[in-house]
């Protein structure tokens, strides 16, 4: 009879734990501070914008890296990035109005953008602060030709990113994000006594495919 109410008690117990374990596990799909991770790849067309850059039109590049994301409340999320991103402009004109960038200027950018998720039933709005590290620029001046050179050219580039997008739980999800800048292109020129900045700051338009592991929403 003992060893019976032994076992009884025994298998209430485990039963019990098992439901409590289950319920910190539903509770726990949305609490803040859940943490999941993924891939993304996309193009870019990318251009520069500004008083000294209407002689500028847009070019085809690609941008692809890994980010995290970090579930703060039931529809909010805040998701830091790390992107390798390929920028630049052709540059049209026959001669240039200052020194210029270059006659295709192909800029490559190591991009963290710091987006917040605003999400519903998997849809999302984000936007966010971004900071970019110049890793190299080359002029491409024809079919044949290029130069590397990062003379004159700033090496941390300051902006933003906001866009929309769709992604589930886990697999694919896909995104439009619009990535503008506060920060101009090229350092300031001195001539004589005189300071030159040319006006010319990237703008780029980014179309991304995700691949989530364990989204927390």
């Amino acid at each position: 009879m003992q060893k019976i109410i032994l076992i009884l008690a025994l298998v209430t117990g485990l039963t019990g734990a098992a439901n409590a374990q289950r319920s910190i596990r539903k509770r726990s799909q949305g609490s803040s501070g859940t943490l999941s991770y993924g891939v993304k790849v996309g193009g870019t067309l990318s251009d520069l914008v500004g008083v000294n850059a209407t002689d500028y039109e847009s070019i085809y590049g690609v941008h692809a890296g890994g980010f995290l994301n970090i579930t703060l409340n039931e529809r909010l999320a805040f998701q830091p990035e790390l992107l390798y991103s390929q920028k630049g402009a052709d540059y049209t004109a026959v001669q240039p109005p200052f020194a210029p960038l270059g006659t295709t200027p192909r800029l490559h950018y190591a991009d963290i953008p710091l987006a917040f998720h605003l999400t519903a039933n998997g849809f999302f709005l984000e936007a966010g602060p971004q900071i970019g590290f110049l890793v190299y620029a080359k002029d491409k001046s024809s079919a044949s030709t290029s130069t590397t050179y990062r003379d004159n050219l700033r090496t941390t580039d300051l902006g933003y990113v906001a866009g929309l997008g769709f992604e589930r739980k886990t697999g694919l999800g896909f995104g439009f994000r619009y990535n503008g800048s506060f920060t101009e292109v090229r350092d300031a020129n001195v001539v004589g006594s005189t300071t030159i900045q040319p006006h010319a700051r990237n703008s780029a338009f980014q179309l991304y495919l995700t691949y989530s592991f364990n989204r927390a929403y």
